[in-house]
């Protein structure tokens, strides 16, 4: 047996822990570029625990996902206003564009010498300049891994800069700041999080330090989804979902994925589709169409077994089978009233080229049986209509 595991350099979680941010950043640099959501006063309140560490800051908005020029102005601000670190706050997006923009502070040469698939595929030559990740939902992890996820609008498709050079610094995890967080956010990301630690601990390459992170990831969001979706003041549950984001993040850079984001990607490159909730919608059909090819394909595999894991980790109940797990994943996407693929404009007349396009991502490579072009159009036309 052999595996490798890389993450951030530091990972900070808990309550209030971001009022540590100031001094923690003041021992990164002296002026940092601190990149946000489209309301940049949410982070005020980290702006001034910048200035009271004496750090100087400028401020950058993502408004939405992240495309390529949405870096390339980041990174001009950020040598115009002479930063030397970068601090994201905020979603998934926020935490990417940080990433990509750290790490283009201090190569040379444009983006897309560096992305793969419509890039040349380069790699970052030198260290990223240093990056605090501070995550204001619980679902992406992307605090913890080693690529960012950026649109190419050009060409219709999300791909990712990658490279351990863009592994944060620090990871500040602080689970007050996902309270005001929407219910329908929640869920979303929320599935987010239970998809990435479901894929690496049925996928290809997964190994025992990501087998543990991911079975007490999923323990917890059994536990814990539903009660930060009706209650999102419930600080155990906020608490829970944090831990079980930060570890998918962990479990994915370091295992791989599946088929939910080999589509999800495609779908989220052609269509203004959040991927959270792409993700949400493809989880029960993917997890259907993953056992039935197993079942038919390769009875002896070890991720029929695993999935019978994930079935008794998410009810509790030892003696689950598979069916019973995919019954369970199921009935909380219902219950959490996650709209289908219908409701992000995709009809049946696109499923044949996401398909395509799905077969060229790197998620794909992972998954635990190879399925074929007709089983992929098939999870996509049932996740459609939202019925799960």
């Amino acid at each position: 047996m052999q595996f490798q595991f890389a993450t951030a350099s530091r990972i900070i979680l808990g309550a209030k822990t971001v009022n540590d941010a100031g001094h923690l950043a003041g021992d990164l640099g002296r002026r940092a570029l601190v990149v946000a959501g489209r309301d940049i006063g949410r982070a005020a309140p980290l702006l001034r625990l910048l200035r009271e560490s004496g750090l100087g800051a400028a401020t950058y908005s993502v408004g939405g996902e992240p495309d390529l020029e949405c870096v390339r102005r980041g990174v001009a601000l950020a040598r115009q206003e002479r930063c030397d670190l970068v601090v994201s706050f905020g979603g998934g997006s926020v935490l990417d564009a940080g990433k990509a923009i750290a790490g283009m502070m201090t190569n040379e040469g444009d983006l897309l010498d560096y992305i793969e698939i419509i890039g040349q595929g380069q790699a970052l030559s030198r260290p990223a300049a240093p990056f605090i990740a501070i995550p204001t939902t619980a679902g992406t992890g992307s605090e913890v891994t080693r690529n960012a996820v950026l649109a190419s609008p050009e060409h219709r498709v999300k791909v990712s800069l990658r490279s351990p050079f863009l592994l944060p610094a620090i990871a500040l995890v602080d689970p007050e700041l996902t309270i005001a967080l929407p219910s329908a956010l929640t869920a979303s990301t929320g599935l987010d999080a239970l998809t990435q630690l479901i894929e690496p601990y049925v996928c290809l390459r997964a190994n025992p330090m990501t087998d543990a992170l991911c079975e007490e990831g999923m323990r917890r969001v059994a536990r814990s989804l539903r009660a930060a979706w009706s209650d999102g003041s419930d600080a155990g549950a906020r608490a829970d979902m944090c831990v079980a984001s930060l570890f998918g993040g962990l479990a994915l850079a370091n295992a791989g994925l599946g088929a939910v984001h080999g589509l999800a990607g495609p779908i989220g490159g052609m269509f203004p589709a959040p991927h959270g909730a792409v993700c949400a919608a493809l989880l029960p059909h993917v997890m259907q169409a993953n056992v039935s090819a197993l079942l038919a394909r390769q009875p002896a595999s070890p991720a029929l077994s695993r999935y019978r894991a994930v079935a008794r980790l998410l009810t509790g109940n030892t003696g689950a089978g598979w069916d019973e797990g995919l019954a369970w994943v199921r009935q909380l996407v219902g219950d959490l009233h996650i709209p289908g693929l219908a409701a992000y404009g995709i009809k049946q007349d696109n499923l044949a080229e996401v398909v395509a396009r799905a077969a060229q991502a790197s998620s794909m490579k992972a998954n635990p049986i190879v399925l074929a072009p007709d089983e992929l159009a098939g999870v996509l036309e049932s996740a459609l209509s939202g019925m799960a």
